[in-house]
């Protein structure tokens, strides 16, 4: 005890975050992380991480298809809860408060669903029209999915994706809440599954939704920072240049495809599309301010590019890119 208490004597009067403590320590920063972040984040690197290590809000997005969102901001404040529309995303809402989620009638009636203010951007960047076939090539446990689904007003065709058939079971149970009829779940063997060359060129919009790091998330998920990332970044790395690619195939010509992480890594990000972009000449940018010109403030010229800090949202990135159209008959 006596070692401890010369301790307590010896901080006293400091504060918790002091100066001279390193930058991994004070910002909870993984040491693999820390040089990438501060690559990325150069003079606002202490602002951001430090906007990692407060709590997330509760976002949900309001399914069109069953009500709309200034009916569920009523149902909210009748249950006594604070909440307002979303700045950004236009069937989103911020609850003001932590209450039990099932405590919540609107989630159990599949009107509304739990999802970041980001990720509901990265679904409306596919801009999935009524009719058409779109794929959520990693669709996991079906978020953009049913996003995507609402924006096609139940028409159409949309293949939700994953190599985990357990996550995409879970996933059409909430489908099927959400009153959803226009989607159909395809396991994969990996992302170079045979279907994917049975289906080449065969689908209007294509969401990769790649497995990352996760950095962006952080602050909604605290203890995932501490977990070891797999086989490491160079293989997170190399698994996305390979989904990306093979996902590709998918798109027809003068369709779209989105490429998109929950991770502030350029390397995951900007980089993982430049590489994509110079192997792939039929694929061209599209920039932000075409494809959504009504979002204002990202991080990036031309990307999608969320941060905490700055967007008080999980850390996103998104890039739009489009296929070249087929040749007109001669």
């Amino acid at each position: 005890m006596d070692h401890e208490r010369a301790l307590l004597v010896k901080l006293h009067g400091c504060p918790i975050d002091h100066p001279a403590m390193p930058d991994d320590v004070r910002f909870e920063c993984p040491s693999w992380a820390l040089d990438h972040l501060r690559r990325r984040f150069h003079d606002s690197f202490g602002r951001e991480m430090a906007a990692l290590l407060t709590a997330a809000p509760l976002d949900l997005r309001v399914n069109p298809l069953k009500s709309t969102r200034e009916a569920m901001l009523r149902a909210l404040r009748d249950l006594g809860l604070k909440a307002e529309a979303s700045r950004m995303a236009p069937y989103g809402l911020r609850v003001k408060e932590r209450p039990s989620l099932a405590s919540l009638p609107m989630l159990k009636s599949g009107e509304v669903e739990i999802q970041d203010e980001g990720s509901q951007l990265v679904a409306m960047l596919v801009d999935a029209r009524p009719g058409e076939r779109v794929v959520d090539f990693c669709a996991g446990a079906g978020g953009k999915t049913l996003a995507i689904a609402a924006q096609m007003a139940n028409k159409g065709h949309v293949m939700a994706c994953d190599v985990s058939d357990g996550r995409l079971k879970r996933a059409a149970e909430r489908f099927r809440r959400a009153g959803l009829h226009n989607i159909e779940t395809r396991p994969l063997t990996s992302e170079t599954d045979r279907w994917v060359k049975r289906h080449k060129g065969s689908f209007d919009r294509v969401l990769v939704d790649a497995p990352c790091s996760g950095t962006g998330t952080w602050r909604r998920n605290p203890d995932a920072r501490w977990r070891p990332l797999g086989a490491g970044l160079e293989h997170l790395l190399s698994l996305q240049a390979s989904i990306l690619a093979s996902a590709a195939r998918l798109v027809k010509p003068g369709g779209r495809l989105v490429y998109a992480t929950c991770s502030m890594l350029p390397q995951e990000n900007e980089e993982q599309a430049a590489t994509f972009l110079a192997a792939h000449p039929a694929f061209q940018v599209v920039p932000l301010r075409e494809a959504a010109p009504q979002l204002n403030g990202s991080a990036h010229p031309d990307y999608l590019s969320l941060t905490p800090a700055r967007h008080d949202t999980d850390g996103f990135f998104a890039a739009v890119m489009q296929r070249e159209a087929a040749p007109a008959p001669g």
